[in-house]
C-alpha cells in the first residue's frame, strides 16, 4: 500500500520494466513506490500481450545464457509452481529458445514479489506532470479517485513505456511520424482447440506456414527441404511455440472478403493450469497510422482493432482446422503499443552496436535480439517484415548504463522500451525491458543512498555492476 509522500525511489509504471525496477531498487535498500495507472501489474505480459514471447532470446546463437536476474527468477518460480514451461529448443528452430508462462499467474506473482520486497503500490493512479528545480526532477504530480497530489523522491524511474514522465520533464526524444510507425495490436486468447488436428494439418501442409523464417535464425546450413523434414518429425504442438501463416486459407478469405486484410493469421501457444495449451492471437488484429502519443489515434485504434477481432474470430472458427469448437477466453484490455517515443540519453545505442556485438565498460545487461525488424500493416505482416540485421557471430551486445540516463534532466532514469536507442534497435521485448528495469532500479537505489544523481553515477558503475551480478544479472563471460 501507499503510505507516504516521500520515497527514496519512485517508479512510474508497473509493467515489465517497472516491476523489475521496483524489486531491484528495494533489494538494494531503497524505500520504493510504484505508481501504476491500472489496477494490475505486468504490462505486456498480462495486460497487452504477448506471453508467447515471454522468455525468448535469453540465450544467444552460441547457446550461451546471456540474460539472468529477476527475469530468470520469475520463470523459475512459475515453473516450480506449474505455471510455465521449461526452456524449449526444438530441433528445427536452430538456436532459438523460448519458455512460455501463464500470463495471469505471472501477474499474480508480481504482486507477491512486491509484498516480499516491501514495495509500496499506488494503483489506479495516473502521473500527469513533474515538479522540477531547474533541470532536477523533485516530484511527480498524480491524479486518482482521491484527488490530485504531489509525491517526492530522491530518484525517479520512468517505466511508462512511452517515456511520458521524461517527455513532460523536458528530456529530448525521438518519435517517428505515425505513417512510419509500426502497427499496434489487440491480442486475444482462445481455448477449446483440437491440438491433434492442428498438429496434423501443420505437418501435412508445411508450405502453408512461415517456417522459412527459421532458416535465417539458424546456425545450421539447412535447405528448406531439410527443415521441413525436421518439422514433420515434431510430435508435440508445444515445440512450435508459434504457428504463423495459413497462406492459402488467408488468400481465400481475402478473395471472399471474410478476412479483414489488416494482418496475417497466426498465434503463440501459452500454458494454463493442468497442462492446458491455449492459442494467443497477437497478429490477427492490428492498426497502422497510429501515434501512440495521441489520444485520438489510440481511441480509434482500440475501436478498430476490436472490429477486426470479431471478423478474425468468425473466420478462424470457420476455416482453421482444429478451431471448429474453440472459444475466446480473453481479449486483452488494451492495445499492445509497438512503437512510440525513444528518450535520448547520454548514449544512443546504434544498429552497428548490435550487429558488431559491441561491449561497453558501463554494461548493465545484454541482448541477442537482432536489429532492424519492422512489422507492417497488411495480410503479410510477418512475411513482409524488413529482414533483421543479425549479430555477426551469434553472440550478444551490451546495453550501456548511459542509455538509461536522459539528457538535460537530473534525478531521472528511463527503463523499458523508451530507453535511448536508434529506431532499428528499439528495446521493446520482455527480456530487454526487464534487464533495463532491473539495472535502473539498482542505479536509482545507489544514487538515492549516496545523494548523487544518476548521471554522476556514470563516473563509476563498478558497484552498480557488482550488485547486478549479485542479483543474478549476466554482464561478462559470453561472446
Amino acid at each position: 500500500m501507499w503510505k507516504k509522500d516521500n520515497y527514496d525511489v519512485i517508479v512510474i509504471g508497473g509493467g515489465t520494466s517497472g516491476v523489475a525496477a521496483a524489486i531491484a531498487a528495494a533489494r538494494t535498500g531503497a524505500d520504493t513506490l510504484v505508481i501504476e495507472r491500472l489496477g494490475t501489474l505486468g504490462g505486456q505480459m498480462n495486460v497487452s500481450g504477448p506471453p508467447g514471447f515471454a522468455y525468448a532470446n535469453l540465450y544467444n546463437e552460441r547457446h550461451e545464457r546471456i540474460i539472468g536476474g529477476i527475469i530468470t527468477e520469475t520463470h523459475e518460480r512459475l515453473l516450480e509452481a506449474g505455471h510455465a514451461l521449461p526452456h524449449l529448443e526444438p530441433d528445427f528452430r536452430g538456436w532459438y529458445t523460448f519458455a512460455y508462462v501463464d500470463p495471469d499467474w505471472w501477474g499474480l506473482l508480481m504482486f507477491e514479489m512486491m509484498q516480499e520486497n516491501h514495495v509500496d503500490l499506488l494503483l489506479h493512479t495516473l502521473a500527469v506532470d513533474v515538479v522540477k528545480d531547474g533541470s532536477t526532477v523533485t516530484g511527480v504530480v498524480v491524479e486518482h479517485v482521491s484527488g490530485r497530489q504531489t509525491l517526492h523522491a530522491k530518484v525517479f524511474i520512468d517505466c511508462t513505456g512511452e517515456g511520458e514522465i521524461a517527455a513532460r520533464a523536458g528530456a529530448p526524444f525521438e518519435v517517428l511520424p505515425k505513417e512510419q510507425m509500426e502497427p499496434h495490436s489487440l491480442a486475444f486468447t482462445a481455448d477449446g482447440v483440437d491440438w491433434d488436428k492442428v498438429l496434423r494439418y501443420v505437418k501435412d501442409n508445411p508450405q502453408e506456414f512461415e517456417f522459412e523464417r527459421f532458416l535465417a535464425n539458424s546456425q545450421h546450413q539447412w535447405t528448406y527441404e531439410e527443415l521441413i523434414e525436421r518439422i514433420r518429425k515434431v510430435d508435440s504442438i508445444v515445440e512450435f511455440g508459434e504457428i504463423m501463416g495459413y497462406r492459402s486459407i488467408k488468400m481465400k478469405g481475402l478473395e471472399t472478403g471474410e478476412w479483414h486484410g489488416f494482418s496475417g493469421i497466426g498465434f503463440f501457444l501459452i500454458p494454463r493450469e493442468g497442462g492446458v495449451i491455449q492459442a494467443h492471437f497477437q497478429h490477427s488484429s492490428q492498426i497502422g497510422n497510429c501515434d501512440a502519443t495521441n489520444v485520438e489515434d489510440l481511441t480509434y485504434a482500440e475501436i478498430e482493432c476490436r472490429r477486426q477481432v470479431v471478423i478474425a474470430w468468425k473466420f478462424i472458427k470457420k476455416y482453421l482446422p482444429g478451431f471448429e469448437r474453440a472459444y475466446i477466453t480473453r481479449i486483452c484490455p488494451e492495445l499492445r503499443i509497438r512503437e512510440g517515443r525513444r528518450i535520448m540519453g547520454d548514449y544512443v545505442l546504434q544498429a552497428e552496436d548490435v550487429v558488431e556485438e559491441r561491449k561497453f565498460p558501463d554494461v548493465i545487461g545484454k541482448s541477442a535480439f537482432p536489429a532492424g525488424a519492422v512489422h507492417v500493416v497488411g495480410p503479410g505482416t510477418l512475411e513482409s517484415m524488413v529482414p533483421p540485421m543479425l549479430l555477426k557471430s551469434g553472440g550478444s551486445h551490451d546495453i550501456p548504463y548511459r542509455c538509461l540516463v536522459p539528457r538535460e534532466i537530473e534525478n531521472l532514469l528511463v527503463a523499458g522500451k523508451a530507453i535511448s536507442t536508434a529506431r532499428a534497435v528499439y528495446q521493446r521485448f520482455l527480456m530487454q525491458t526487464m534487464v533495463t528495469g532491473q539495472a535502473a532500479g539498482v542505479a536509482a537505489a545507489l544514487a538515492a543512498r549516496d545523494g548523487i544523481t544518476p548521471r554522476q553515477l556514470e563516473a563509476d558503475v563498478s558497484e552498480l555492476q557488482r550488485i547486478l551480478v549479485a542479483q543474478g544479472a549476466i554482464l561478462t563471460g559470453t561472446h
